[in-house]
């Protein structure tokens, strides 16, 4: 199962081969948000990250290949909520022939137990919402909806 497969801090020699996951999560999500620009994009500074002392980003290795990703970051709550910091998730991605096999959970146990040794007691997540199989897997491991964010584009209703 994943007994094979090793979790640890990612580091900037991780680089080439995390971002090229970030435009696998890309090219995943682009069905779901017309909006986002035409190639190439990015959506994170993952050297940046992997630097952060408030960041861990985490890896899934099988052998000597990276199969997975994660991240997780110090954000300051609204000011009118508690706890006054969480942490926000993000980057979660496995290379299609380890998918199903428990990878995710085992990222995102690792970015539960980061959270935890940095005093942040909650953990938040973006999601599109017709991304069904995604919010499952979310479900799955205990995250549930909390605020849902809308918008409008003005162009289209004139």
């Amino acid at each position: 199962m994943t007994d094979d497969i090793l979790i640890r801090a990612a580091t900037l020699e991780d680089l080439p081969t995390l971002l090229t996951f970030e435009q696998g999560i890309i090219s995943a999500e682009r069905p779901y948000d017309s909006t986002l620009k035409p190639d190439p994009i990015s959506y994170y500074d993952i050297g940046e990250m992997i630097a952060d002392a408030d960041a861990e980003v985490a890896v899934a290795v099988s052998g000597e290949r990276l199969i997975g990703s994660g991240y997780a970051i110090k954000k300051a709550s609204r000011h009118y909520l508690n706890p006054p910091y969480h942490a926000f998730i993000g980057f979660l991605y496995v290379e299609p022939d380890f998918r199903g096999r428990g990878v995710n959970q085992r990222v995102l146990e690792h970015l539960f137990a980061w959270a935890r040794a940095n005093d942040l007691p909650e953990i938040h997540l973006t999601v599109y919402p017709d991304n069904a199989p995604a919010i499952r897997a979310y479900e799955k491991v205990g995250f549930e909806p909390y605020i849902l964010e809308m918008r409008m584009n003005l162009d289209d209703h004139s």
